[in-house]
Protein backbone atom coordinates (compact mmCIF):
# COMPACT_ATOMS: atom_id res chain seq x y z
CA UNK A 1 0.00 0.00 0.00
CA UNK A 2 1.45 3.54 -0.92
CA UNK A 3 1.03 6.45 1.24
CA UNK A 4 -1.45 7.94 -1.10
CA UNK A 5 -3.66 5.03 -0.28
CA UNK A 6 -3.85 6.29 3.22
CA UNK A 7 -4.40 9.73 2.17
CA UNK A 8 -8.15 10.79 3.38
CA UNK A 9 -10.24 10.35 0.45
CA UNK A 10 -12.01 14.48 -0.07
CA UNK A 11 -15.29 12.31 -1.21
CA UNK A 12 -16.14 9.54 -0.36
CA UNK A 13 -19.69 9.65 -1.21
CA UNK A 14 -21.47 11.24 -4.08
CA UNK A 15 -24.62 11.03 -2.54
CA UNK A 16 -25.80 12.86 0.50
CA UNK A 17 -29.34 13.25 0.63
CA UNK A 18 -28.25 15.76 2.87
CA UNK A 19 -29.32 18.40 0.17
CA UNK A 20 -32.77 17.11 -0.54
CA UNK A 21 -34.99 19.42 1.24
CA UNK A 22 -33.37 22.33 -0.85
CA UNK A 23 -30.82 23.45 1.89
CA UNK A 24 -27.08 22.78 1.67
CA UNK A 25 -23.99 23.12 3.94
CA UNK A 26 -20.93 25.24 4.06
CA UNK A 27 -17.37 24.43 5.49
CA UNK A 28 -18.27 26.56 8.32
CA UNK A 29 -21.35 24.23 9.36
CA UNK A 30 -24.06 26.55 8.37
CA UNK A 31 -26.91 24.86 6.19
CA UNK A 32 -28.42 27.78 3.50
CA UNK A 33 -31.34 27.28 1.28
CA UNK A 34 -30.25 26.41 -2.53
CA UNK A 35 -31.85 29.72 -3.49
CA UNK A 36 -29.59 32.10 -1.45
CA UNK A 37 -26.81 34.50 -3.33
CA UNK A 38 -24.47 32.33 -1.90
CA UNK A 39 -25.38 29.53 -3.09
CA UNK A 40 -26.57 30.08 -6.33
CA UNK A 41 -22.90 32.00 -6.78
CA UNK A 42 -21.50 28.39 -5.97
CA UNK A 43 -23.19 27.40 -8.89
CA UNK A 44 -22.44 30.01 -11.54
CA UNK A 45 -18.30 29.76 -10.57
CA UNK A 46 -19.21 25.80 -11.17
CA UNK A 47 -20.66 26.02 -14.88
CA UNK A 48 -18.01 28.80 -15.58
CA UNK A 49 -15.80 26.55 -14.68
CA UNK A 50 -17.11 23.86 -16.69
CA UNK A 51 -17.05 26.42 -19.56
CA UNK A 52 -13.07 27.08 -18.93
CA UNK A 53 -12.60 22.93 -19.37
CA UNK A 54 -14.66 23.56 -22.90
CA UNK A 55 -12.28 26.17 -23.93
CA UNK A 56 -9.53 24.45 -22.59
CA UNK A 57 -10.30 21.25 -25.14
CA UNK A 58 -10.22 23.38 -27.93
CA UNK A 59 -6.63 24.73 -26.97
CA UNK A 60 -4.27 21.97 -28.54
CA UNK A 61 -2.14 23.74 -30.81
CA UNK A 62 -2.64 27.24 -27.88
CA UNK A 63 -0.31 25.97 -25.13
CA UNK A 64 0.60 29.66 -23.99
CA UNK A 65 -3.44 30.05 -24.21
CA UNK A 66 -3.94 26.81 -22.58
CA UNK A 67 -1.80 27.50 -19.42
CA UNK A 68 -3.75 30.84 -18.69
CA UNK A 69 -6.85 28.79 -19.18
CA UNK A 70 -5.75 26.11 -16.59
CA UNK A 71 -4.44 28.74 -14.24
CA UNK A 72 -7.89 30.67 -14.64
CA UNK A 73 -9.93 27.70 -13.72
CA UNK A 74 -7.70 26.97 -10.73
CA UNK A 75 -8.49 30.51 -9.64
CA UNK A 76 -12.10 30.07 -10.36
CA UNK A 77 -11.84 26.79 -8.46
CA UNK A 78 -10.73 29.23 -5.70
CA UNK A 79 -13.05 31.61 -5.47
CA UNK A 80 -15.38 29.09 -5.27
CA UNK A 81 -13.49 27.35 -2.09
CA UNK A 82 -13.67 31.18 -0.24
CA UNK A 83 -17.49 31.18 -1.02
CA UNK A 84 -18.16 27.87 0.62
CA UNK A 85 -16.00 28.83 3.51
CA UNK A 86 -18.70 30.78 4.99
CA UNK A 87 -17.34 32.69 7.83
CA UNK A 88 -14.17 30.44 7.75
CA UNK A 89 -12.97 32.15 4.22
CA UNK A 90 -9.71 33.78 4.25
CA UNK A 91 -8.61 36.73 2.17
CA UNK A 92 -5.17 34.75 1.37
CA UNK A 93 -7.93 32.59 -0.66
CA UNK A 94 -8.56 34.68 -3.07
CA UNK A 95 -6.63 34.48 -6.94
CA UNK A 96 -3.98 37.53 -7.43
CA UNK A 97 -5.37 40.50 -9.04
CA UNK A 98 -2.72 42.14 -9.62
CA UNK A 99 -1.28 39.17 -11.55
CA UNK A 100 -4.19 39.21 -13.81
CA UNK A 101 -4.27 43.29 -14.62
CA UNK A 102 -0.65 42.31 -15.16
CA UNK A 103 -1.45 39.41 -17.85
CA UNK A 104 -4.67 41.60 -19.18
CA UNK A 105 -1.94 44.70 -20.25
CA UNK A 106 0.41 42.17 -21.17
CA UNK A 107 -2.06 40.69 -23.17
CA UNK A 108 -3.74 43.62 -24.71
CA UNK A 109 -0.33 45.54 -25.23
CA UNK A 110 0.16 43.95 -28.91
CA UNK A 111 -2.77 44.00 -30.60
CA UNK A 112 -4.42 46.55 -32.90
CA UNK A 113 -6.90 48.99 -31.69
CA UNK A 114 -10.55 48.59 -31.71
CA UNK A 115 -12.49 50.35 -34.10
CA UNK A 116 -15.35 48.29 -33.91
CA UNK A 117 -17.21 46.38 -31.60
CA UNK A 118 -16.58 42.82 -32.08
CA UNK A 119 -19.55 40.12 -32.31
CA UNK A 120 -19.00 36.66 -30.73
CA UNK A 121 -17.39 33.81 -33.08
CA UNK A 122 -15.05 33.61 -35.43
CA UNK A 123 -13.62 30.18 -34.60
CA UNK A 124 -14.28 27.72 -31.79
CA UNK A 125 -12.10 28.32 -29.59
CA UNK A 126 -12.81 32.26 -30.27
CA UNK A 127 -16.95 31.47 -29.26
CA UNK A 128 -15.72 30.04 -26.11
CA UNK A 129 -13.74 32.42 -25.24
CA UNK A 130 -16.66 34.54 -25.49
CA UNK A 131 -19.27 32.33 -23.43
CA UNK A 132 -16.13 32.23 -20.84
CA UNK A 133 -16.74 36.24 -20.83
CA UNK A 134 -20.07 36.12 -20.27
CA UNK A 135 -20.56 32.97 -17.65
CA UNK A 136 -17.84 34.85 -16.32
CA UNK A 137 -20.14 38.26 -16.19
CA UNK A 138 -22.93 36.51 -14.95
CA UNK A 139 -20.87 35.24 -12.20
CA UNK A 140 -20.31 38.94 -10.98
CA UNK A 141 -23.48 40.10 -11.30
CA UNK A 142 -24.74 37.04 -8.50
CA UNK A 143 -21.27 38.29 -6.66
CA UNK A 144 -22.27 41.32 -6.07
CA UNK A 145 -25.40 40.21 -4.92
CA UNK A 146 -24.07 37.93 -2.62
CA UNK A 147 -21.87 40.97 -1.24
CA UNK A 148 -24.83 43.05 -0.54
CA UNK A 149 -26.08 40.18 1.18
CA UNK A 150 -23.65 39.86 4.09
CA UNK A 151 -20.63 41.95 3.90
CA UNK A 152 -20.83 44.65 5.95
CA UNK A 153 -16.92 44.97 6.04
CA UNK A 154 -16.26 44.37 2.54
CA UNK A 155 -14.24 41.75 2.70
CA UNK A 156 -16.06 40.03 -0.44
CA UNK A 157 -15.76 42.72 -2.71
CA UNK A 158 -12.54 41.44 -3.93
CA UNK A 159 -14.21 38.67 -5.24
CA UNK A 160 -16.60 40.55 -7.36
CA UNK A 161 -13.99 42.24 -8.47
CA UNK A 162 -11.73 39.82 -9.38
CA UNK A 163 -14.27 38.41 -11.89
CA UNK A 164 -15.22 41.73 -13.53
CA UNK A 165 -11.17 41.53 -14.67
CA UNK A 166 -11.97 38.57 -15.41
CA UNK A 167 -14.78 38.92 -17.60
CA UNK A 168 -12.34 41.66 -19.37
CA UNK A 169 -9.55 39.04 -19.75
CA UNK A 170 -11.53 36.66 -21.77
CA UNK A 171 -12.00 39.33 -24.33
CA UNK A 172 -8.38 39.83 -24.70
CA UNK A 173 -7.87 36.56 -24.77
CA UNK A 174 -10.85 35.75 -27.36
CA UNK A 175 -8.90 38.74 -29.50
CA UNK A 176 -5.27 36.88 -28.95
CA UNK A 177 -6.48 33.87 -30.55
CA UNK A 178 -6.98 36.32 -34.09
CA UNK A 179 -4.37 38.24 -33.48
CA UNK A 180 -4.40 39.18 -37.26
CA UNK A 181 -8.35 39.76 -37.05
CA UNK A 182 -8.57 37.16 -40.19
CA UNK A 183 -11.38 35.38 -38.32
CA UNK A 184 -12.97 38.14 -35.85
CA UNK A 185 -16.80 39.40 -36.46
CA UNK A 186 -16.95 43.27 -36.02
CA UNK A 187 -21.03 44.30 -35.89
CA UNK A 188 -21.18 46.76 -38.82
CA UNK A 189 -22.30 49.54 -36.83
CA UNK A 190 -25.39 51.44 -38.09
CA UNK A 191 -23.47 53.98 -40.08
CA UNK A 192 -22.05 50.91 -42.53
CA UNK A 193 -25.45 49.41 -43.39
CA UNK A 194 -28.11 49.53 -46.25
Amino acid sequence: MTDANHERNRLSRVVTRSGDQGQTGLADGRRLAKDTATIELLGELDELNARLGSLSVSLTDEPEGLAFVREQQQAVFDLGGFVAMGEMAAASQLPSLERLDAWIESGNRDLPPLKEFILPGGTEAMARAHLARTATRRAERLAWCWCQEGDATGERAPLATYLNRLSDAWFVFARLLDRDGRYTVYWRGAASSD
